[in-house]
């Protein structure tokens, strides 16, 4: 049974630890379904008791209540504990302790605090009496003192008063290690231990997917964890990190990765999906797929641009994200002045433009007959006012043709006129932006 000054123990009051990601338990004593089971020394020390949880249910506990004995040196070790990795361990700790004042007749020697201590080792070789029960070989963490202590008129009327205390200790490198509790003539109840270390959870941040990390061994220790790019997502800037720090918890990030050409974020850039039918992006970066334009589609998912329709073109330099456009009409109301050696001609812009705004107009030059087979180029001695290529205006002057006489073929169209010269003919033809409209023989 329990010690009647230390009543408390069967009224325990169970607290519910929320949820936590950034913990991982190692040793919980409120989980305990049988006894724990941890080594007393001496045997009349530490006690192991039943309490009671606010719903009822069993748990385990620790008390110990020698106050009116001199000299005391009682200690509880809990079982082997394996680290599992971790380089720093935290203790948190619930416990009551008697006011040493409100004991009747107590000695001087009653304490309120007790020590708390832990012992490295690579396997479970402890028995009764190793390690020795002493501060050395045994690692000192802390002494634990009460916020609160309750007394007999708190056991009358069952008020709780429960201490939460939480320590760490580090680094730790042997597989595992021992916990121990030392109490040197104090009243009180452990009621619960938990034993646990940080970690930063599996986290996908700025388009990357960091592993889960263990906090360093320091509580200031910030341990740099690599990122590895989502599916389909590409690096901007290297290397990528971030930092877990000592609380388990992210921090510091640096670069990030974005979705490639042909992928989309979502998800909060959690997830680069494939740009769907009908569907595109032209480049790397977090926005979202463009819906292809007009008289444009794609050939598969994950389309970097939407290729043209038949019939429809793209001029080189057209940004993916514009209509396709086709053919434009032949220029219309085509007018020739010759005045000699010279040519004026005139035209107005197409009925059709196919849908561009930017259609310009090529002279093509050519000599033809005179005997001397097919056409060939002009000489470059011909001269084109303002130009000869990439004609914006509707007119052009052209200059130094050798003039013999002129002869307009019967039926004459606005598309064809024929002009006969001394050794040559010449073709010129009037072609708009990427695509031959028509030609006008002079």
């Amino acid at each position: 049974m329990g010690h009647p000054v230390l009543q408390l123990c069967f009224l325990i009051v169970h607290e519910l630890v929320p949820l936590d990601f950034s913990v991982e338990i190692l040793m919980d004593s409120t989980t305990a379904t049988a006894e724990l089971g941890w080594t007393i020394y001496p045997a009349l020390g530490w006690e192991e008791v039943s309490g009671y949880d606010e719903n009822m249910n069993t748990i385990r506990t620790y008390q110990v209540c020698n106050v009116f004995d001199n000299n005391q040196n009682n200690w509880v070790r809990t079982k082997y504990i394996s680290r599992r990795g971790a380089q720093r361990i935290h203790v948190e700790m619930k416990f009551s302790v008697r006011d040493c004042s409100s004991i009747p007749s107590v000695p001087g020697s009653c304490k309120e605090t007790f020590n708390l201590y832990y012992y490295e080792t690579d396997s479970d070789t402890a028995n009764k009496v190793s390690p020795a029960w002493m501060e050395n070989p045994w690692i000192k963490v802390d002494t634990i003192a009460a916020d609160e202590s309750f007394s007999q008129v708190d056991l009358g009327v069952r008020v709780m008063k429960i201490n939460t205390e939480v320590r760490s200790f580090g680094p730790v490198s042997r597989q595992g290690f021992y916990l121990a509790f030392q109490d040197y003539g104090g009243c009180m109840s452990l009621i619960a231990v938990r034993i646990f270390y940080r970690k930063c959870p599996r986290v996908v941040l700025n388009g990357a997917v960091f592993p889960e990390t263990l906090s360093g061994a320091e509580s200031t220790s910030l341990v740099a964890a690599r990122g590895v790019c989502v599916h389909n997502g590409e690096e901007v800037d290297v290397p990528i990190k971030l930092y877990c720090n000592g609380d388990g918890e992210w921090m510091v990030p640096i670069g990030r990765c974005m979705c490639k050409a042909g992928h989309e974020a979502l998800e909060n850039g959690t997830v680069c999906r494939a740009c769907g039918s009908g569907f595109f992006k032209s480049s790397q970066g977090d926005h979202l797929c463009l819906q292809c334009p007009i008289n444009s589609r794609t050939t598969n998912e994950g389309a970097t641009n939407c290729v043209c329709r038949n019939g429809y073109y793209r001029s080189d330099s057209d940004p993916p994200q514009i209509p396709c456009t086709t053919i434009p009409s032949a220029p219309q109301s085509v007018i020739s002045i010759v005045n000699e050696t010279s040519l004026r001609l005139e035209w107005s812009t197409p009925r059709d433009g196919g849908g561009r705004e930017d259609v310009v107009y090529n002279i093509i030059c050519k000599s033809c007959g005179g005997g001397r087979g097919g056409c060939t180029r002009c000489g470059d001695n011909v001269q084109f006012i303002p130009r000869q290529l990439g004609l914006t205006e509707t007119s052009v002057h052209i200059s130094d043709l050798e003039w013999v006489t002129v002869i307009i073929l019967n039926k004459p169209s606005p598309m064809l006129l024929a002009l006969l010269f001394l050794a040559a003919s010449l073709v010129l033809f009037l072609i708009t932006r990427g695509f031959e409209s028509f030609f006008l023989v002079l």
